[in-house]
């Protein structure tokens, strides 16, 4: 079901410091295709996508802790969980990239009554 009136919390500031920090998500995720490629660090880039991606995470699970139990919510999960195979799995690296990026993009841009659709 599409979220209802649910009441999410919020702070001055809270849009543009999520603004700020998709950007910074966005360009960690450009330099780490880099580096998986061969130009740039792996470990720094890397770092760059999970701050940043834990940080904008954490907002929106304490502005709205029921997103957890939603499709977007839960397609963060299983992003973390490919974020660490690549770690354990290096030579898998690029396929689960690629991976990630298609879901990433699927869960950011699918209409709004599949993305806060509760799973349990």
């Amino acid at each position: 079901m599409p979220r209802n009136n649910v009441t999410i919390r919020d702070f001055p500031g809270k849009r543009w410091l999520n603004v700020g920090l998709r950007s910074l998500h966005l360009i960690g995720i450009v330099l780490f295709g880099a580096a998986l490629l061969g130009a740039g660090s792996i470990a720094w880039s890397a770092g760059v996508v999970v701050v940043s991606g834990g940080l904008m995470f954490a907002i929106d699970t304490w502005a709205h802790p029921g997103q957890l139990r939603e499709v977007s919510g839960f397609g963060v999960v299983i992003k973390l969980l490919l974020v660490g195979l690549v770690a354990w799995l290096p030579d898998l690296a690029l396929p689960l990239f690629w991976t990630l990026l298609i879901l990433s993009t699927l869960l950011s841009h699918a209409p709004g009554s599949l993305r806060h659709r509760r799973l349990f």
